[in-house]
């Protein structure tokens, strides 16, 4: 049965300011999309709006891009933006849908209860006519957060390679299609071109319209058509753990949860020459 994990801008509008409901400006850009998330939040931002920065909220002794940091680590960094693992959150992100189900699943694996994701983000917002605050924002109250991590939730890549040898599950590549058939070159240094064997490409704007997920019968189409069998566990994965995010939420809003996500992602996998790397479709 279809799930649905957003909330309206009209849905907001009538809660904006209500003391239990966070709002989370999640966004974050690709280099190449020449985008400054920190600039623009201070340009303007829903009301109340906390940034949440996830190169802030990461594993910064690691020297793969935004892993998620230990429980500790997440923990007080979360908690001094006054999240609680019980409080009401509402992410939203400056392109649509981007990086928001990022946050949404950081939080959730560690322990949030309700956290859901603004439809059309930040655009849509600003659309439908929402109020605009400029400048830092004002800080909360810090809270505690009680991060348990979601046993099984986070693959590494010794999980991906068991599950492609075994076909224990599907892994499916959010990347764009030259990207994952080693026709462009990776964005970041060191990284070779290309994919793991066997793995499914689907990529996160063929999931997308106007910056909303398209609807369940679409999505099916698009997981069809790239060879995703619904009925099977899943494995997602992209380039940094971010758009793999995306693939997990269209997934779940066909009430078919992934069974993890690669946080190390094709960042790991391809600068890892011990790994098998495969080119073209």
């Amino acid at each position: 049965m279809a799930t649905t994990p957003f909330v309206t801008v009209d849905w907001l509008k009538d809660r904006i300011g209500d003391p239990d409901l966070i709002v989370l400006d999640g966004s974050w850009y690709l280099p190449a999309q020449g985008r400054d998330a920190a600039g623009e939040y201070r340009a303007g931002h829903i009301p109340g709006a906390v940034r949440f920065d996830i190169d802030a909220v990461s594993d910064e002794t690691s020297g793969l891009p935004h892993m998620l940091p230990r429980p500790e680590v997440f923990a007080a960094r979360v908690g001094a933006l006054g999240i609680g693992e019980d409080s009401r959150i509402v992410v939203y992100d400056g392109m649509g849908l981007f990086a928001a189900p990022r946050v949404r699943w950081m939080l959730q694996v560690y322990g949030a209860r309700d956290v859901a994701i603004l439809e059309g983000g930040y655009p849509a917002w600003v659309a439908g006519g929402g109020a605009v605050e400029t400048g830092e924002g004002r800080p909360r109250e810090a809270r505690a957060f009680n991060a348990r991590l979601a046993a099984g939730a986070v693959a590494g890549a010794q999980d991906v390679a068991d599950a492609l040898e075994s076909g224990s599950a599907q892994v499916v590549d959010a990347r764009s299609g030259p990207r994952f058939r080693g026709e462009e070159a990776e964005p970041r240094p060191g990284v070779q071109p290309g994919h793991m064997p066997g793995a499914r490409n689907v990529h996160y704007a063929a999931l997308q319209s106007e910056g909303r997920l398209k609807d369940a019968e679409a999505l099916e189409a698009v997981f069809a058509t790239n060879g995703v069998d619904l009925n099977r566990p899943v494995i997602t994965t992209c380039g940094s753990g971010v758009t793999a995010a995306i693939v997990a939420l269209a997934l779940e809003t066909l009430g078919r949860p992934p069974q993890a996500l690669y946080d190390g992602s094709w960042s790991e996998w391809g600068s890892d020459p011990k790994r098998p790397v495969a080119t073209g479709a």
